[in-house]
């Protein structure tokens, strides 16, 4: 009966990975890789044979009886694009039933880039939430984020780049203008660790358009921090109600009379009133079924 390793790999210098994964690695039956083309890379550079196969978030319940007929032959390397398999990567569910067909697992330690982003960050490290991707949606985000805010613990959470900008703007206005740390490229050439408050990143963001997957490490809750939180929600409670959407509509049906269209109208009013683009076009669609 094999045993099934879960192999850390680099997260971006291929020189970061450790002899006992790379024996692994040869010696093992098969390799499960999130991409078998990026794991090529790795295993080319390092003139390792060994068979792999796909195993994503996409198919990973359907690869599990293959998995597990091969671990009846032999062991098998579990492997994600960069850093440790099962860290906001696929592998939980392989796990579980590994452990319950009674095959042993056993962790190949190496880079992870919560833990390289939150060591380099200047922040405290001793205790730490890790929260993995952030939601997509900003009421989901600022409800974990609402949860997360009276903890004093440094939060160490992923975010892509198109959303880089609003999960900051959502992350001032539920936490605060704390210090946050985000680091980008970790390990490569271009390796950024750029340092501030909250409200500074998300001006130098504002302006320079993020590039590739970035990590974010952010202050947990202080007595400073919590002034700030409070005294910035009183600012946002003190701005004034929203636009009506019968002034949307009006705004809208003056720029749809100067001939413009939908898209162009709704950018426009959009950024005159601080609203999402969306929630102006479906009022846009609206003047539509008027007529």
């Amino acid at each position: 009966m094999g045993s099934l390793f879960l192999v850390a790999t680099p997260i971006g210098n291929l020189e970061d990975i450790t002899l006992r994964a790379l024996r692994v690695l040869r010696e093992a039956r098969l390799i499960a890789a999130e991409d078998t083309r990026h794991t090529r890379v790795l295993l080319d550079h390092y003139q390792i044979a060994t068979p792999c196969i796909s195993y994503h978030e996409h198919n990973k319940l359907s690869r599990l009886d293959e998995i597990l007929a091969a671990l009846e032959q032999g062991d098998v390397a579990l492997v994600s694009d960069a850093g440790t398999p099962g860290i906001s990567d696929p592998g939980f569910e392989l796990v579980a039933a590994c452990v319950a067909a009674g095959h042993p697992v056993s962790p190949i330690p190496g880079p992870a880039a919560p833990i390289a982003a939150l060591v380099a960050s200047g922040l405290p490290s001793e205790r730490f939430a890790y929260v993995g991707f952030l939601p997509r949606r900003s009421p989901d985000r600022r409800a974990l984020l609402a949860d997360l805010a009276d903890l004093a613990l440094t939060i160490v959470c992923f975010e892509a780049p198109h959303r880089l900008v609003d999960s900051l703007a959502d992350m001032l206005e539920v936490l605060g203008d704390r210090r946050v740390v985000a680091a980008n490229d970790l390990t490569k050439r271009f390796e950024e660790l750029r340092r501030g408050t909250v409200s500074e990143l998300l001006g130098h963001f504002g302006a320079a358009r993020p590039r590739g997957e970035y990590t974010l490490v952010v202050e947990g809750l202080t007595h400073g921090s919590e002034r700030k939180r409070d005294r910035n929600r009183l600012l946002v409670a003190a701005d004034p109600a929203p636009p009506s959407e019968a002034e949307i509509a009006r705004r809208l049906r003056l720029l749809r009379a100067q001939g413009h269209n939908g898209s162009a109208a709704a950018r426009s009013v959009a950024r005159e009133l601080g609203l999402q683009k969306g929630v102006v076009y479906q009022v846009w669609l609206s003047l539509g079924e008027e007529e």
